[in-house]
């Protein structure tokens, strides 16, 4: 049998954006667009007809934007849904991350037709989002806060850490290194925005996102959660109560010193920031006082960088299938024997807080 095809419906008001992206599509035999639409409305009239996969949708738009599309689309019959947006706006920026927040999953910045080399690589990249959005989990939209109600249930899936580091309160926890890639800004804002204000120790992040968008992420993130959020200067020293990301294109290690360093050096897992070379790094310098948390994401980024921080005598914990949108990351972790709980997403600033605040 052959392989499924994967139906995509471009929801976009500009015809020369609209024809980009169909001819990007079109590139790939595993991918057909069965629709497209010029705003909103008129992309709810397709849907039943063409029964899309994934949706890939322009923020503005007449009669009904990317925004309102999204709430009906995630109230109604939930699809995954790319937004595909000109990054360099500010006002872009707010608008996408309210988007996620709406149940969109990932985003994406709009192709433009120059530079072969630049276009090229924008195609593969769109075709890699498309095929991992095809097999994510959407849930009908629920505040950002994601599945409350399967939070609630009994964590019979939790796994019990082998010598209680939790309740072994010799052991002052100093620091957290948290790894996400696709559904991560929504899993990101779901426990730090659970972390209190007093928060004794840092955080560091890495997130996998498209190029342009990270600022906003760290704005979207700060506007929402009680703790101040920025990206990592080199040389500074990782403030208590302060979440930290990467810059763009740079893998963020510690130094002897302890002081945030960016690295040039190649991509890890095609990674770059990468989350292994990140908390590989953490681990190597707090070592027993560390706590990594791996989310939602497609492939294998993190599963080392959490098995090293378990060597060295941290606490590791990984988000459970049934919230993730991709069991990929912390599937690979656990495969590795490197997690000691795995939890809900609700459930994670939780168990941090007490982590941290009563053994510190």
């Amino acid at each position: 049998m052959g392989q499924k095809i994967i139906k995509v419906l471009i929801v976009e008001d500009s015809p020369i954006v609209t024809l980009i992206l169909k001819r990007i599509l079109a590139s790939s035999p595993e991918i057909e667009v069965v629709g497209t639409a010029g705003n909103g409305l008129e992309a709810l009239e397709l849907m039943p007809k063409v029964q899309p996969d994934v949706i890939c949708t322009d923020l503005h738009m007449s009669r009904m934007n990317g925004l309102e599309l999204t709430q009906t689309v995630m109230a109604t019959d939930p699809k995954p849904i790319l937004v595909i947006s000109a990054s360099v706006q500010e006002e872009n920026q707010e608008n996408v991350f309210k988007l996620l927040e709406a149940g969109a999953v990932d985003i994406f910045p709009k192709p433009a037709a120059g530079l072969k080399s630049d276009y090229d690589r924008a195609a593969r990249e769109l075709i890699g989002k498309i095929k991992i959005l095809s097999g994510v989990s959407v849930f009908t939209h629920r505040h950002p806060k994601t599945n409350q109600k399967k939070n609630q249930r009994p964590l019979q899936n939790d796994r019990l850490q082998r010598g209680g580091p939790s309740h072994d309160h010799r052991k002052s926890y100093k620091i957290i290194a948290i790894g996400a890639s696709t559904g991560g800004p929504q899993a990101l804002y779901n426990i730090c925005s659970q972390l209190p204000a007093s928060l004794p120790v840092p955080v560091i992040c890495v997130q996998h996102i498209s190029e342009g968008f990270l600022q906003g992420l760290v704005d979207w993130l700060a506007s929402k959660c009680q703790l101040p959020f920025r990206i990592a200067l080199a040389g500074e020293l990782p403030k208590p109560g302060t979440i930290y990301f990467p810059p763009e294109r740079s893998h963020l290690l510690l130094n002897e010193q302890g002081k945030f360093v960016y690295s040039h050096a190649p991509a890890e897992g095609g990674h770059r920031p990468s989350v292994t070379v990140m908390m590989k790094s953490v681990a190597q310098y707090y070592g027993k006082r560390t706590v990594g948390v791996l989310l939602t994401g497609m492939g294998r980024d993190g599963a080392e960088g959490m098995q090293a921080i378990a060597r060295a005598g941290g606490f590791t914990i990984a988000q459970d299938e049934e919230t993730c949108v991709v069991f990929g990351m912390p599937k690979e972790a656990i495969a590795l024997d490197a997690v000691q709980k795995i939890l809900p997403i609700s459930a994670i600033a939780p168990l941090l807080s007490r982590l941290i605040i009563n053994c510190s």
